[in-house]
């Protein structure tokens, strides 16, 4: 269960889930199924309305999650003889 931001910096508690967005992973489990395929299950992370904007949550290395701040989207850069 979700508690609060994932940003380890923030730790904002969760109290409605339209203040941020929320994301879910499908994990691979510790656990052995009796099949002896890994188990599966789904991992839930909240990011805050404050982190949401400028933060998101991947998939790492070996099914591992991370939180990394988002590429800031700049305007292209005009010379300014077009700039007029």
């Amino acid at each position: 269960m979700v508690n609060n931001c994932a940003n380890p910096k923030c730790n904002k508690p969760l109290h409605y889930l339209r203040d941020g967005r929320v994301f879910v992973f499908d994990v691979a489990s510790a656990r052995v199924g009796a099949d002896g395929k890994r188990m599966r299950h789904l991992e839930h992370f909240w990011l805050c309305g404050d982190c949401a904007p400028l933060m998101t949550v991947e998939r790492g290395a070996e099914n591992g999650i991370v939180i990394r701040a988002k590429q800031v989207q700049r305007p292209p850069v005009r010379p300014a003889a077009l700039a007029s």
